[in-house]
């Protein structure tokens, strides 16, 4: 047997690396325990990265841990995609089934492994869209999630300086979101090959960021390990000199060590190419040839495809190989197939190449893959006939297997893969007469999905260059549906990237489009919802209309479900949110029976927002938490399932559970959120902060998304929220005239939403604002007043939570804090209760005001509101009272100022219970919990747990 042919190069005996190899085994540790997601080992070509990561492999498995091995290919100047996780997903099936694994994910689920393995059958017909890679890369997450359910596992990618741009995204995304199961990430990658510009290096920047993630840097061995791999490989003791010449030589590189210790003393090659290839000119001559045509085809190439590309029968290419395997140039893998002992022996051999030959290898393995593609693993044929034709530098062929690999690329979701290979094919297009023909479209069609790609990847630059080029190409008069769908590409760019624009492009594709038909139909849609989200209403819902009935007529009952919520969109704008809900609704059903996940997260996702503008934030919550279970069976949490998340944030913010949204919001923002969905979360993070006095968080986040900026803004929502913020900014700043000013500057044309939590709640801002201002501007302040008056009185109110902003608008603040306290939203209580109070000093009924300065402090205190607390503070003493309640002090046996979640956990500390089992009983952190019980302590007098739940018993707070 040719495996069995090896003689001994490398050393048996496993040489120093005892403190990175101790850092692995402590990590490995710590992942055990959820808090180390991953270690990056760098490090030379040769240093014996890979010998340490194989040693900590044997020792992991040997302790019961479930070990995983993928490695990143090199194809010339692309990677593979999914390479080192198609390995994996391939070892799993080995070990097990496809259906086994299949059990492993949520329904259907698996359906997405097809992309990477045939074993799942077919992939899920879902169209493309930007959350398609989403859901690929959180399978993944899930499947080795579920693994770590049974037994810690170890993953190890080997050489992540080849990896494609897809497989690195998820390695970053495995990163972030590896925390809640023992996986442990082992990476290697060659820190001498990482120039300037290299792809691998804001990656590594990312990851050194992410918490958890530990670098090893794996240095050259030093003089007294040279000596023991020396002995452990000789079998004997070098003698003194030796090892001084073979360090001084190798530079204590392990690899060259053995290359070296294959020479006499005095035939040392003068360079390191001459010292790897060394042992190779050794072999007979009919070997070295066939080892030109191995490395040809990479690190590894399997024994029938060898055979092919050599001509060999099996004996002669056994034989000729022979005397490789022994000299362990080349080994033999589980599986049959060759794989060079490293790839620096493998790059030697390559570099040996002839230019003719050169091209005459390559073609040869294009040639016999496309002969029979059985020859190369599942889902590599297409792109190894295009690395192998462009290395042939067959420029004909190279363009045709390269828009072959680009298709075969997209299948797989690996979008960034796919715009390099359409990127070769336009570089080859002038150099091929007749490209169009030979691949069956123009060189506006490569640009059409270039910018597709592009966009689907997240490149919205590399996207908008693609969508200028094609437009370039295309005239208006002969093709106006293309020009269409790329001035809609267009407008989703400027859209996902903040841009101002995209009604303009909008608009423009519609009026290309003026007759019944699918494109039309497409161009409505977008154009209604992006109408609505710019406040122009009405408009949007003709639009959307006039797209719904053209829908009905084809019986595309997702594309209705879809133009539903669209038009719920619009009626949630437009502040009637009891339609909102029901047309949510309407398409909620839609989506279960058509059996779309997508339709029914979309749908009730709308839907949580629209019940906390209703004022159920309880409902709401119930609602998320429904979403979120489902998006996980889902397998799209990390795209629709964070959407939710944010939703759920603010109807926690809405309550005053404030700790909590934080909390949502830091576990979202881990995951990788797209960046409208990023703002929104960090807008909500930004509110808190300055409600509790916050400011350097504040005016970071502010600054981050764009409060700040001059550059207009055309959704409606973000213009209201942005707005909002600034004023509440400058508010908590001392500076009520800034406050005014921006306000003057803004309602010269406000999108002004009817929506509660939109227009209403910034009508009632701008009442704080101008009263705050009126002592020091009457005349202005009044003035801004009346120019909100004329607002107001187009204004509808659809439920409690636009009454009560109303009724601070109109400064009914007693009435307003009534339906705030029967909305359980503390924040705004306490803040109607202060100003009530202050228009009670006013007119000198100071008795009913510190009666409520006395309710609202506690709230203001329990949400560690502080600015709020101490304009309370500062009012009582204004007044001349006290905040400590005669009565209550009496009386403090009796009652105490506890929220309702404070009375949840003052309930389960008296029954004894750990934070950690608090948490898990109210789904929420023990860090929470801890701060929860932080503020127990104080509000009851009392100075430990014991005492809390004895004064919870003595209360009756229990019952």
């Amino acid at each position: 047997m040719l495996n069995d042919m090896t003689r001994r190069a490398v050393s048996p005996v496993f040489v120093g690396r005892e403190t990175e190899l101790e850092t692995l085994k402590e990590t490995l540790d710590q992942a055990r325990k959820q808090t180390t997601a991953a270690v990056l080992v760098g490090g030379e070509a040769g240093v014996g990265k890979s010998r340490l990561a194989n040693r900590f492999l044997e020792q992991a498995a040997q302790e019961g841990a479930h070990v995983l091995v993928g490695g990143c290919v090199e194809l010339s100047s692309e990677g593979l995609a999914y390479a080192p996780f198609t390995a994996v997903v391939r070892q799993l099936v080995r070990e097990t089934s496809a259906s086994e694994v299949a059990a492993l994910l949520p329904e259907r689920a698996a359906r997405e492994l097809a992309r990477l393995l045939p074993e799942f059958g077919e992939p899920s017909a879902e169209d493309k869209s930007e959350s398609a890679r989403a859901r690929l890369f959180e399978i993944i997450l899930t499947l080795l999630e579920r693994l770590a359910e049974r037994r810690p596992v170890v993953l190890l990618i080997e050489d992540i300086h080849w990896a494609d741009r897809s497989s690195r995204d998820l390695i970053a995304f495995l990163s972030r979101n590896l925390r809640a199961a023992p996986v442990f990430m082992v990476m290697t990658y060659r820190s001498d090959e990482l120039h300037r510009t290299h792809p691998l290096r804001p990656v590594l920047a990312e990851l050194a960021r992410v918490d958890g993630v530990v670098r090893v840097d794996l240095p050259r061995f030093t003089q007294t390990e040279v000596a023991a791999q020396m002995a452990g490989i000789l079998g004997v003791d070098a003698d003194f000199a030796r090892v001084g010449e073979v360090f001084e030589r190798s530079g204590g590189i392990p690899l060259f060590v053995e290359a070296l210790l294959e020479h006499d003393n005095s035939s040392f090659p003068e360079s390191l190419h001459d010292l790897i290839i060394g042992s190779v000119e050794r072999l007979p001559e009919e070997t070295q040839r066939v080892l030109r045509m191995a490395a040809a085809g990479g690190v590894r190439v399997g024994h029938a495809l060898l055979a092919a590309v050599s001509g060999l029968s099996d004996d002669d290419l056994e034989d000729a190989l022979r005397a490789a395997i022994a000299s362990n140039v080349l080994q033999v893998t589980d599986d049959g197939a060759y794989v060079f002992r490293h790839a620096l022996i493998r790059e030697a051999v390559h570099d040996e190449l002839l230019p003719g030959e050169h091209a005459r290898m390559h073609a040869r393995y294009a040639e016999e893959i496309e002969k029979d593609r059985t020859l190369v693993p599942h889902g590599r044929a297409a792109i190894e006939i295009a690395h192998h034709w462009y290395s042939a530098r067959n420029d004909l062929w190279a363009l045709i297997s390269a828009w072959e690999a680009a298709r075969k690329a997209a299948r797989s979701f690996a979008y960034t893969e796919q715009i390099q290979l359409l990127e070769r094919v336009l570089v080859l297009w002038d150099k091929v007469p007749d490209a169009a023909e030979r691949i069956g479209v123009d060189h506006t069609t490569v640009l059409e999905r270039a910018s597709e790609a592009a966009y689907l990847s997240g490149d919205m630059e590399g996207s908008t260059k693609f969508v200028r080029g094609a437009m370039a190409e295309l005239d208006e008069q002969t093709s106006p549906e293309r020009v269409a769908e790329l001035l809609v590409r267009s407008a989703n760019i400027k859209h996902a990237r903040g841009k101002p624009g995209s009604l303009n492009d909008l608009r423009h594709a519609e009026s290309l489009v003026p007759h019944p038909g699918d494109m039309r139909t497409f161009v409505l849609a977008r154009l209604g919802s992006e109408l609505m989200l710019s406040n122009q209403v009405a408009e949007g819902t003709a639009v959307t209309q006039e797209a719904m009935r053209v829908a009905r007529e084809r019986g595309d009952e997702k594309q209705q479900a879809d133009l539903l919520i669209n038009l719920a969109l619009g009626n949630s704008i437009s502040g009637d949110l009891e339609t909102t809900y029901q047309t949510n609704q309407r398409a909620l059903a839609l989506g279960k029976r058509l059996k779309s996940p997508r339709i029914v997260l979309r749908a009730l996702a709308n839907n949580v927002d629209a019940l906390d503008n209703l004022g159920r934030s309880h409902d709401a919550l119930a609602l998320a938490a429904e979403g979120e279970n489902l998006a996980r069976q889902f397998g799209r949490y990390r795209h629709q399932g964070v959407f939710i998340a944010n939703n759920r944030a603010e109807a926690l913010d809405s309550l005053g559970r404030w700790d909590e949204a934080i909390e949502v919001i830091d576990r979202a923002m881990k995951m990788g959120p797209s960046m409208r969905n990023k703002w929104h979360m960090m807008r909500i993070r930004a509110g808190i902060a300055i409600a509790r006095g916050e400011e350097d968080l504040a005016e970071k986040t502010l600054s981050e998304v764009g409060v700040f900026s001059s550059q207009p803004v055309e959704w409606t929502q973000e213009w209201i929220y942005n707005l909002s913020l600034r004023l509440s900014w400058h508010l908590l700043q001392g500076e009520p005239m800034k406050a005014v000013e921006a306000t003057e500057a803004a309602l010269t044309n406000p999108p002004l939403s009817q929506k509660a939590m939109l227009g209403w709640r910034l009508l009632a801002l701008i009442r704080h604002v101008c009263d705050t201002a009126s002592p020091l501007d009457p005349q202005r302040a009044a003035a801004l007043l009346a120019t909100s008056d004329t607002l107001v009185e187009g204004m509808f109110c659809y439920g409690p939570v636009s009454e009560a902003f109303r009724m601070v608008y109109r400064a009914d603040f007693a009435g307003a804090a009534q339906v705030w306290k029967r909305l359980e939203r503390p924040y705004g209580q306490s803040k109607a209760l202060l100003l009530a109070a202050a228009a009670d000093a006013l007119a000198g009924e100071r008795d009913e005001a510190l009666a409520r300065l006395r309710e609202a402090h506690p709230l203001a205190v329990s949400l560690r509101a502080a600015p709020l607390a101490g304009q309370i503070e500062n009012l009582a003493r204004r007044v001349g009272g006290t905040l400590s309640d005669p009565v209550r002090q009496a009386a403090s046996d009796e009652q105490t100022p506890l929220t309702p979640r404070e009375l949840e956990v003052l309930r389960l500390v008296a029954t004894g219970r750990s934070n950690r089992e608090i948490a898990a009983e109210l789904f929420i952190s023990a860090k929470t919990v801890s701060v929860h019980v932080s503020n127990i302590l104080p509000k009851l007098g009392v100075s430990s747990r014991g005492e809390a739940a004895a004064a919870a018993h003595r209360l009756s707070l229990l019952s």
